[in-house]
């Protein structure tokens, strides 16, 4: 099993209602593209300096099927609007044995 947990940082600008609009579109991804084994959308609610804004955690059966979702028009069109409304985001990928 392949698992993908990126974590974003949003801008202050509309920070509140970026959060629910990417949320949303990325709770629908799995109606969408049928490679998502399984999809986790959290919104922060720690006040650390360190945290992040929002994570996402999927999984997929294999690194091809993780290809296919990372180039999907619908998953295409939630990163469209992450570039616009992110200050940066991070990316772990890897194998679960």
């Amino acid at each position: 099993m392949i698992v993908h947990i990126v974590f974003l940082k949003l801008k202050d600008e509309n920070r509140d209602a970026n959060l629910l609009k990417i949320k949303s579109m990325l709770e629908g991804l799995p109606s969408k593209i049928k490679e998502i084994e399984f999809l986790e959308v959290g919104a922060n609610f720690s006040n650390e300096e360190r945290a992040m804004d929002m994570s996402l955690i999927t999984h997929f059966k294999s690194k091809e099927d993780l290809a296919l979702y990372a180039n999907h028009p619908d998953h295409l069109e939630v990163v469209s609007i992450i570039k616009q409304a992110a200050e940066f985001t991070k990316v772990v990928d890897y194998e679960k044995l």
